[in-house]
């Protein structure tokens, strides 16, 4: 067997095995299970998020090249600014869903980020904008994806949310590459990502409602509707891949980075759950006034 598919399979393993473990209670079950109440579950996720977005924004920093002005300096700073407010939030149980104008604003500003990326791209090879950006595309989607799941300390109960998330967003780009590689004739984005395109697109849309239906059906308690949060995710999935995928071709940069051998960084792994936390985290606040 090839060395790298070796590399590439045990790697892969490890990094879903990392997601199941501190998103469900499998973990600190686990855990506990050397000793008893060691680690609760909503630490296990919280230290997973906050690894994530610490290595994610080194990752971006290097990817965007920044120079040795003082803005290189200060990303760490403001995006722990950030994060240390929706953590507040996260661990006094601040994220009731309401209708909070700084959560709109938050998501809006990751669509804008991708926006300038494509249409203004420019504006990112001053260090400025390389800030704005890092900021906005690394630290407010890994913060809103502190409110996705509940949790209650007494009631010792930690909902699964993040991981359907996960699976939806895995469902939908390995059903995507496999239409796209059995039917995929008309390119996507040819100059982005040569390999997608609107059969895969298309494919990997149908298969994941699918999928989100038996979720629907077989998780109640979840929160929301799971057909429709498998649509945002089928939908906005693969416009995460495209967004990372134009962040390294602007910056002539193969892989984001290496912590994962042979899948290349954190930003590689995670490029759609980076667009698609802050869209789910939005129809929550939306579904809740429906």
């Amino acid at each position: 067997m090839d060395k790298n598919l070796i590399q590439r399979t045990l790697s892969g393993i490890i990094y879903i095995a990392i997601i199941i473990l501190c998103t469900t209670p499998f973990g600190a079950q686990l855990i506990n299970s050397i000793s008893p109440e060691l680690v609760k579950q909503h630490y296990l996720y919280y230290g997973l998020i906050t690894l994530l977005l610490t290595v994610g924004t080194w990752e971006c920093i290097k990817i965007m090249k920044f120079g040795n002005g003082y803005e290189k300096w200060i990303v760490f700073p403001v995006v722990a600014v950030i994060y240390y407010i929706f953590s507040k939030r996260y661990f006094q149980h601040g994220f009731y869903f309401d209708f909070r104008i700084q959560d709109i604003l938050a998501v809006a500003a990751v669509g804008i980020a991708a926006l300038t990326l494509f249409k203004f791209a420019t504006e990112l090879y001053i260090d400025s904008g390389k800030l704005i950006f890092t900021v906005i595309y690394v630290a407010l989607p890994f913060s809103l994806a502190l409110g996705l799941p509940k949790y209650s300390v007494y009631e010792q109960t930690f909902s699964l949310e993040v991981i359907f998330l996960f699976i939806l967003i895995w469902s939908s780009d390995t059903f995507a590459y496999i239409a796209g590689r059995l039917f995929g004739k008309h390119k996507m984005a040819p100059k982005i990502s040569p390999k997608k395109t609107w059969e895969g697109y298309i494919g990997g849309v149908v298969l994941t409602l699918i999928l989100s239906y038996f979720v629907e059906q077989y998780q109640p308690e979840l929160r929301g509707n799971w057909m429709v949060v498998g649509f945002l995710v089928a939908l906005f999935a693969p416009l995460g891949d495209l967004v990372e995928s134009q962040l390294k071709r602007t910056f002539g940069v193969k892989d984001s980075g290496n912590i994962i051998p042979g899948h290349g960084g954190v930003l590689d792994r995670l490029d759609s759950f980076l667009i698609c936390a802050p869209v789910v985290y939005l129809y929550f606040i939306i579904e809740k006034f429906i």
